[in-house]
């Protein structure tokens, strides 16, 4: 069997005696969702017999892991492995359930719609409840209490457009959003509480499908003025770096959006240092502490390692 496996954050299997599907892929964000899921499962390296903390594929999920990663460290739990870069909650839901990793930062509502399917709940108390006992019952994973802060869905526009037509929330653009192209991630677009909601709530109709990307290419789209607006996270660095504008959803459309460790609880078991490093960060990390480091790593190129070694002793962890 011929197998290629590029190295770095995502990696591209090629099986060349794989079988034919039973049917076509319905939606090519399906297939991209099935290959990576074939590449965590053929390409990763086998089980650590150490602690495995996983991220996102995006600067703050990094800096997240890393801030577990050191905090567990720090706590006596031996040399932590990292796995980050996985693209997106779907692969780091699997990764997790697949043992690959031990856990990884979540974020409430992404939780409780795309990774639960249940439907969107407003109430933060609610959605916490909800997903912990959800998780527990379901798969054996522990949900601890939030990091501190929410980072939210974020409809950001140039602050320059924002200044000249004094736009302030999501639904001044309701007229003009015929005559502007609008940007995504893969996953926004197709979420139950992503875009088909949001412009369902707000009677939004951009024209044509929206322009979807890496997380990381949205901010250089609407900077080079090729989307007029993009779905982006509210704790994003890039907003204030680069002079742009996140509208307020004045309608509370999203729901809440908690940062949260999600555990294997066999993991708890075999490595109770995780849950004394945790409990230390619980309520620890603000918006603006997560705006901050997100901008350090972004725009002033530093290594989220150190970034986050920088936050660790700036807060006596």
């Amino acid at each position: 069997m011929a197998r290629i496996c590029a190295n770095r954050s995502r990696r591209t299997c090629q099986t060349g005696d794989a079988g034919t599907p039973s049917r076509p892929f319905r939606h090519p964000i399906q297939a991209l969702l099935t290959l990576a899921l074939l590449t965590l499962t053929a390409c990763a390296p086998p089980r650590s017999s150490h602690i495995v903390i996983g991220a996102k594929n995006f600067t703050e999920q990094v800096i997240l892991g890393e801030l577990l990663a050191q905090e567990i460290e720090a706590s006596g739990g031996g040399p932590v492995e990292r796995r980050f870069w996985l693209a997106g909650s779907y692969l780091c839901q699997q990764a997790l359930l697949s043992n690959r990793i031990d856990a990884y930062v979540e974020y409430t509502g992404t939780a409780l719609t795309a990774i639960l399917k249940q439907p969107v709940m407003r109430d933060p108390t609610l959605v916490n409840a909800t997903i912990g006992a959800l998780y527990d019952h379901l798969y054996q994973v522990r949900v601890f209490p939030s990091l501190g802060f929410q980072d939210t869905f974020a409809m950001v526009i140039r602050g320059a457009d924002a200044r000249t037509l004094h736009l302030k929330t999501i639904s001044d653009i309701t007229p003009l959003a015929p005559h502007w192209r609008l940007g995504v991630g893969y996953e926004f677009a197709e979420r139950p509480d992503g875009l088909r909601g949001l412009s369902s709530a707000y009677h939004l109709k951009f024209p044509g499908d929206p322009r979807t990307m890496e997380l990381g290419l949205l901010y250089r789209s609407l900077a080079a003025h090729q989307v007029d607006i993009v779905a982006g996270n509210s704790t994003d660095g890039a907003i204030r770096a680069l002079d742009f504008v996140a509208l307020e959803d004045n309608l509370h459309y999203f729901p809440p959006y908690e940062a949260v460790p999600l555990v294997r609880e066999d993991s708890l078991r075999r490595w109770p240092q995780i849950a004394i490093a945790l409990n230390r960060l619980a309520g620890k990390v603000t918006a603006d502490d997560m705006r901050a480091m997100n901008l350090a790593v972004d725009a002033q190129h530093r290594d989220p390692a150190q970034v986050v070694r920088d936050f660790r002793t700036h807060h006596n962890l």
